[in-house]
């Protein structure tokens, strides 16, 4: 019975090291540091890479990061000079350079992050009430952030904070009112879009109005000119008509018959009743009366072969 007390007991006795071992060594990476702190007050600051030790129940070990951390604050709604309201939203990065001051201040990383996120939004809504929204939108911006940045890198001193970087990553209008300036500037597009369809209209009448007009006189021209080359040819043909009725009136005479027979024999004129005596069927009933050839008189012999003598 007693070897198995004193068994029991030296495994409850080297269970109690291990765990007063565990929880008196702590291994610091190179990124972090760390600060002991016993009974709510800081004991030691722990910098370089190692085995950090601390008495169990009475000592607690903060770790702060070494690198450079991110910043992302909420969006605040800020007032600017011109009584603009605007959503802004910033982002930045910090480095803690004090471990010792940023547990006296804040006493947690989590709750330095937290008072770090006020001191940004409170330097934000100072710099931006002072200035119009105009400014946001040309070179004065950098400016504006530069004030920005030193007023909330003085402040941040005290929580034993650099504030590397801070950046302006959004500034809009707020929502109930961002509907309003749409509307706004959907009825301007809309009276801009009118405007420049009524211009174009009026140069589409004009530029049509004039076409209409070189068109009109394109047509009195052309039609001017045909009417002349028209008469003309006309008269040319008259007058190659008139030299060649002159020329030849028999065939003239028998071709203007033909041409009053084609006209009333066909198909569209009315009955004709007509005698057949009528010099009108002269033709059809006698025909042509044409030249008679000249008589050809008869060829002489031909002249018989003389032969030359010697």
């Amino acid at each position: 019975m007693s070897r198995r007390v004193l068994r029991w007991g030296a495994a409850v006795l080297v269970l109690a090291g291990l765990w007063v071992l565990s929880q008196s060594a702590y291994l610091l990476p190179e990124t972090q540091q760390a600060l002991v702190v016993r009974l709510g007050r800081a004991r030691a600051l722990v910098t370089e890479p190692g085995i950090v030790w601390r008495l169990p129940l009475v000592d607690t070990v903060v770790f702060y990061d070494k690198r450079l951390l991110a910043l992302d604050p909420p969006s605040v709604d800020v007032i600017l000079g011109d009584r603009k309201r605007l959503e802004v939203e910033v982002y930045g990065a910090y480095r803690i350079v004090d471990p010792l001051v940023s547990f006296r201040a804040s006493r947690s990383p989590e709750q330095g992050r937290l008072q770090l996120a006020n001191i940004v939004t409170s330097a934000t809504r100072r710099a931006l009430g002072r200035v119009q929204i105009g400014d946001l939108l040309s070179q004065e911006r950098e400016r504006v952030m530069a004030g920005l940045r030193a007023d909330a890198a003085e402040t941040a001193r005290s929580l034993g904070v650099e504030l590397v970087e801070l950046r302006l990553r959004r500034a809009d209008l707020p929502r109930e009112t961002r509907q309003a300036v749409y509307d706004r500037m959907k009825s301007e597009r809309q009276k801009e879009a009118r405007e420049v369809r009524a211009e174009g209209q009026a140069q589409a009448q004009e530029i049509q109005a004039r076409a209409e007009s070189e068109r009109t006189v394109v047509l009195a021209t052309a039609t001017r000119q045909a009417r002349i080359d028209r008469g003309e040819g006309d008269a040319e043909a008259n007058r190659l008509y008139a030299q060649a009725s002159a020329d030849a009136p028999d065939f003239f005479d028998f071709y203007r018959t033909l041409q009053t027979y084609r006209s009333a024999l066909s198909e569209s004129t009315p009955t004709l009743i007509l005698s057949p005596e009528s010099r009108f069927l002269q033709l059809l009933s006698a025909g042509p009366s044409l030249p008679r050839p000249a008589p050809v008189s008869p060829a002489a012999p031909p002249a018989p072969a003389q032969t030359s003598e010697r």
